[in-house]
């Protein structure tokens, strides 16, 4: 923990969770909780909660949840002392000056230590390439039209076909076990290490900061794979990094060009494109798209124009719309990709393909187009009527009006016709799948018994209590705590949220954020913030809230005596009757709130 509990709590208390993930997400009131699209995953229709009386955010589709904090942390993909000085800086806090634990001093010089030893091996590829070693290299660059002036600004380098980068790194004082954990190198029994990258153009992969974090390589000849990327590090992750990025930060024309690869990216900005970024040999995920939204609201996507490239658009698209960025598609035929288009056609022209860019869903609907025959009248059914479900998903009225009237007019269709398939299609359509999972709280909470199996039911019953006494902290936790105490909780999470949550209750002062900052694991974490989020429970009568509460606390502690029995070291027919005589004493228990 980098800073003190009370530090924490007042970071917690200046900033409401409302406006701070508001600013992210477009959110709207439902009963005491606000609902908008997660952030964090892909969906149409809203599963993502806010509830401003806990402080806490749940998603009911991914489950991602937490406080204020986490949200920071995984919407900007901070780490966590990075997150309470934002926000403390928002709130204008001051914050102590910290000093890190034993542990944390460790953490911060190994990776300082594999930041040194990543911009050596840099320094030793970029040399390489520029001498004799290094003709290869040299000549494959050369050849596909970098200047010199861009391969010194994205420090591109050789590995060469001699192993010889670890012996330099060790010659400078690194170790085996250091050059293997940064991903330079194979690690052979028989052999010992060999350059990862051997016989590789070298790509250095920045982070923001123009710290070399990692490295891709593209084969000299016909090896296999083409192309190939440092592993993950503790300095380098794939997903929340982009390749030129570090550069493209300082454009100023309010757009940035996601393409596909490194050539795509260095081609582009040697052409004067330096908006151009590119993922690092995985999918587009929400994490790019979370990192392009801190600098941009409009991406122009300009992916390679095959059916790969054509399909990996199209998952592009909804990642970076669900995180209101506004998304432009560049045509690049007759031509595969950007680096192609601009040594064919030229700069010039190539900035006509970015001004006049498609919008998302107008190249969503033509691509669509190419799976039906328009001359069939079954084919022509079929696209309109899937036309109409794609119309259908838009939420804004005028918008979706816009559309339909423009894509009627486009395929020469009625459009009173098209706008009553769309309007169908809205009622027809199911939206109640993101809602599932709050259906299925409420429906539980008045049956009052669970129909999962019995390992899973009592983690759903401590749940839901807790969910409920946290709500109405007093009536319910005062009915509560007749009968079950933090003990008879499940180990681990539900036990230490219960043990918080009655000691804070008997203080009188309920801090549901405090109780999530006290794990730090993500899992766990996330754990937490499902326990505490219950946005349907407020539909709910004071009776059938007191059945609830009656079934699930009877639930809860014959689960708590069935797991104190099986610590006993007794008498079989002893246990039998011990237990007959809690469960009978159960059975006649009736909660009233009154």
């Amino acid at each position: 923990m980098y800073y003190t509990e009370e530090t924490i709590e007042k970071v917690c208390s200046a900033n409401d969770i409302v406006e701070v993930v508001g600013q992210a997400v477009r959110l709207k009131k439902k009963g005491s909780s606000y609902f908008g699209l997660c952030p964090f995953h892909s969906e149409k229709t809203p599963s993502f909660s806010v509830t401003p009386s806990k402080q806490i955010y749940y998603c009911f589709g991914c489950g991602a949840g937490g406080n204020v904090i986490s949200f920071m942390k995984n919407y900007e993909n901070m780490t966590f002392p990075e997150a309470v000085k934002s926000l403390a800086d928002r709130a204008g806090i001051t914050l102590p000056e910290v000093s890190l634990s034993e542990e944390g001093r460790a953490y911060k010089k190994e990776r300082e230590r594999m930041l040194s030893l990543l911009k050596d091996a840099a320094s030793f590829y970029f040399r390489l390439l520029r001498s004799e070693q290094g003709a290869d290299g040299m000549a494959y660059f050369k050849k596909r039209g970098i200047s010199p002036g861009v391969m010194q600004s994205f420090g591109l380098g050789y590995a060469g076909k001699k192993n010889a980068l670890t012996p330099f790194l060790k010659e400078k004082g690194y170790t085996d076990k250091e050059i293997d954990s940064a991903g330079l190198v194979y690690v052979n029994e028989k052999t010992g290490m060999r350059d990862r990258f051997f016989n590789r153009v070298i790509f250095p992969i920045m982070d923001v900061n123009n710290r070399v974090i990692a490295f891709g390589g593209r084969v000299m000849g016909d090896g296999e794979p083409k192309y190939l990327n440092s592993p993950e590090t503790m300095v380098f992750e794939k997903s929340k990094n982009l390749y030129g990025l570090n550069i493209a930060k300082k454009s100023r024309k309010g757009y940035f060009i996601a393409c596909e690869g490194y050539m795509d990216v260095i081609s582009m900005h040697q052409a004067g494109f330096t908006e151009a970024v590119a993922s690092l040999g995985t999918a587009f995920t929400g994490d790019h798209a979370r990192i392009l939204k801190r600098y941009t609201d409009d991406i122009r996507l300009a992916y390679d124009s095959d059916n790969a490239g054509v399909k990996a658009a199209l998952r592009a698209i909804p990642i970076l719309k669900n995180q209101g960025i506004g998304v432009r598609v560049i045509a690049l035929s007759p031509c595969k990709d950007p680096d192609e288009f601009i040594g064919k056609y030229g700069v010039k022209e190539f900035q006509k393909r970015i001004d006049t860019a498609e919008n998302s869903l107008t190249f969503e609907i033509h691509i669509l187009q190419r799976n039906y025959d328009l001359s069939d009248p079954e084919g022509r059914t079929r696209f309109q009527l899937k036309m109409a479900k794609r119309l259908s998903a838009i939420d804004n009225e005028l918008e979706r009006n816009n559309y339909t009237q423009a894509f009627a007019s486009e395929y020469m269709m009625d459009g009173e016709l098209l706008k009553r398939a769309v309007e169908e299609q809205r009622i027809r359509g199911d939206n109640t799948e993101s809602f599932s999972s709050e259906i299925r709280l409420k429906d539980e909470l008045k049956g009052g018994r669970r129909k999962k199996a019995p390992d899973s039911g009592v983690l759903e019953a401590e749940k839901l209590l807790l969910n409920l006494m946290s709500d109405e902290p007093g009536k319910i936790f005062r009915a509560v705590k007749q009968y079950l105490e933090p003990e008879d909780f499940s180990p681990g999470v539900p036990f230490i949220c219960a043990d918080m949550l009655y000691k804070q209750m008997e203080e009188g002062s309920l801090n549901i954020p405090s109780i999530l900052n006290r794990f730090e694991d993500p899992g766990e974490q996330r754990l937490a913030a499902e326990i505490f989020n219950s946005p349907m429970d407020q539909e709910l009568s004071i009776k059938e809230k007191e059945n609830a509460v009656t079934d699930l606390v009877i639930r809860i502690k014959k689960d708590s005596m069935r797991r104190n029995l099986d610590l006993m070291d007794e008498d079989p027919l002893e246990r039998t009757l011990r237990e007959k005589r809690v469960l009978e004493k159960l059975e006649k228990v009736r909660i009233s709130f009154e």
